[in-house]
């Protein structure tokens, strides 16, 4: 086991989860000493996606979406800490938030960067901290075994490690990462398409709160053949972010989706709907492919959602640690 960066913010509402949910203005990050910023709710690919012409998204830029990520920052010293949860194509834009939420002398500091697996929404802002652009200097990258691998040993990833770039701290499954004396990450092992690398989720546990980023599955049913269920998961932690890919068959014209590795969003909120209203409450809906109808923000599904008692992810929200 051993140890391993970070970025956001909105010019909008932002949500804040503490012991209730409230409405915090903008510039208000300050008001949690821990805290996880929400920087990117899409699939890989993002909002509008490439070849998808007809997206709103092009000509309106709030319809716009990074590919998922979120930031965990520590404000408690005068050495401001930041973590960035995924490497997305968007990393630039996400630093840039970053830096007007959570201000440092060094705009790209970063603390470590914490990655899941090696689908190309997850990992590939990496490319950003080579020479050709940041240059930066033994970035801390925490990657899994098979994942640091992949990047030590296939290019252009590899030349990142060899001109020391970055600096590869390998994870443990089930083992928490002390990055600050009373804050951790724990990665566990996440039943998906593992063409490169293991896949993970993350459980963040804060000075008095806890969450997990879970942004890839292939189902919920996975996990109960091997004795492990989300409920279990959600039911230990104040916060959940889980896989919403897809809402729902049929949602992308002329494909069968049945067999599509994620748990459809509307399978999830019949799976759940036996929790109580306060395991239900920690539900955060995140990693939305570009045809997802939880994008729209008035539309009937999103409304669905939030009827039955969970959350949808939005870029800015803030999670109280």
């Amino acid at each position: 086991m051993m140890r391993g960066a970070a970025l956001f913010a909105s010019a909008s509402i932002l949500v804040a989860v503490g012991c209730a949910q409230e409405n915090v203005k903008p510039g208000s990050f300050e008001s949690c000493a821990v805290s996880l910023i929400v920087l990117g709710v899409a699939q890989d690919g993002g909002k509008p996606q490439i070849g998808n012409p007809d997206d709103p998204a092009w000509t309106d830029p709030t319809k716009r979406r990074l590919a998922t990520s979120l930031a965990l920052i520590d404000r408690r010293d005068e050495d401001l800490k930041r973590w960035l949860f995924e490497a997305t194509p968007d990393i630039k834009e996400q630093l840039h938030r970053l830096n007007e939420a959570a201000p440092t002398a060094i705009p790209t500091k970063l603390s470590g960067v914490f990655l899941t697996h090696a689908h190309i929404g997850h990992y590939v802002g990496l490319m950003m901290f080579g020479h050709e652009a940041l240059g930066a200097e033994n970035m801390r990258v925490y990657a899994m075994p098979r994942m640091a691998e992949f990047l030590e040993n296939n290019g252009p990833w590899s030349q990142l490690v060899r001109y020391e770039n970055i600096f590869l701290a390998i994870m443990e499954d089930g083992a928490p990462e002390a990055i600050a004396e009373d804050i951790s990450v724990t990665p566990f092992l996440v039943p998906h398409r593992q063409e490169f690398s293991e896949v993970v989720g993350f459980k963040i546990d804060g000075p008095n709160k806890s969450a997990i980023f879970l942004p890839d599955i292939d189902a919920w049913e996975d996990w109960d053949d091997d004795g492990v269920r989300i409920e279990d998961k959600i039911n230990k932690v104040n916060v959940a972010f889980l896989d919403a890919t897809f809402f729902a068959d049929g949602e992308i014209p002329g494909r069968d989706m049945s067999g599509f590795p994620h748990p459809f969003v509307a399978h999830s909120l019949e799976r759940f709907e036996s929790l109580p209203p306060e395991e239900k409450s920690k539900v955060h809906f995140i990693h939305m492919n570009h045809t997802n109808p939880l994008h729209q923000v008035d539309g009937r599904e999103r409304a669905q959602v939030k009827y039955a008692g969970f959350n949808v992810s939005a870029e800015g929200d803030q999670i109280c640690l």
